[in-house]
């Protein structure tokens, strides 16, 4: 996979995608990663990126010319431009699942009070939001955005189906994870887990994780009723 991200500011970058999961997927060849500076695209001596929007109001509003010229020189017939803005369909892990499987990214991130509509119009595929509230550029969601895609490439992740046990994979969060040593300050790890039986560890964890639905993200898991209920 290519990915390809269009800011003002790559420096915020580099130390997300240098480091970690990100460093190893990209040096084991899985992804390909490439900050784009939208200032290299302007059209004036100023490189500016930003003009006061028609009709008045707060703020400055990214212009169309450098946004169109920056997606323009990396877009094929096999990439998704994606816009990062609060007015973006919310981020989860299914649509995570389905962009791990594209060739090419593109992310847009915007500045200031947003972009040219017509960059909405005629360039961008889809709008994400990672929540509803507003940041002061996409930079940091396009890093959620890739963390979530990028670990679910095939041979990203260490441990085989690893990501397809974790929260969100189905309608159910994790559950609870423990290690050695088997007490510690007087607290113990389950005997379900202790037991070397599968069959019982699975059933453990599978009660564990409605129970923990129910408590936490009830809209999860409709049919989990919890403590009080059948369902846990």
């Amino acid at each position: 996979m290519r990915i390809d991200i269009i800011t003002i500011f790559p420096e915020m970058l580099d130390g997300f995608l240098g480091q970690s999961m990100m460093k190893r997927a990209a040096k084991a060849g899985h992804v390909t990663f490439n900050g784009i500076n939208l200032r290299d695209f302007a059209e004036d001596k100023h490189r500016t990126t930003d003009e006061r929007p028609f009709g008045g109001g707060p703020g400055m509003v990214m212009k169309p010319e450098p946004i169109f010229k920056a997606v323009e020189s990396v877009r094929t017939g096999k990439s998704r431009v994606i816009l990062m803005c609060p007015q973006g369909k919310p981020f989860v892990q299914k649509r995570a699942q389905e962009l791990s499987t594209e060739e090419h990214l593109i992310f847009v991130c915007g500045h200031y009070e947003g972009v040219d509509e017509r960059v909405r119009e005629a360039l961008i595929d889809e709008e994400i939001s990672i929540g509803d509230y507003v940041l002061t550029n996409g930079v940091l969601p396009a890093a959620v955005v890739i963390d979530a895609v990028v670990r679910l490439i095939p041979g990203v992740l260490g441990g085989e189906g690893a990501a397809e046990q974790e929260s969100f994979s189905e309608p159910l969060l994790e559950y609870p994870q423990y290690t050695r040593p088997p007490e510690f300050r007087g607290m113990n790890v389950p005997e379900e887990l202790l037991t070397g039986n599968h069959a019982a560890i699975a059933a453990w964890r599978r009660r564990q994780s409605e129970k923990r639905t129910a408590e936490r993200r009830p809209d999860l898991f409709p049919g989990c009723r919890g403590e009080n209920g059948d369902g846990a």
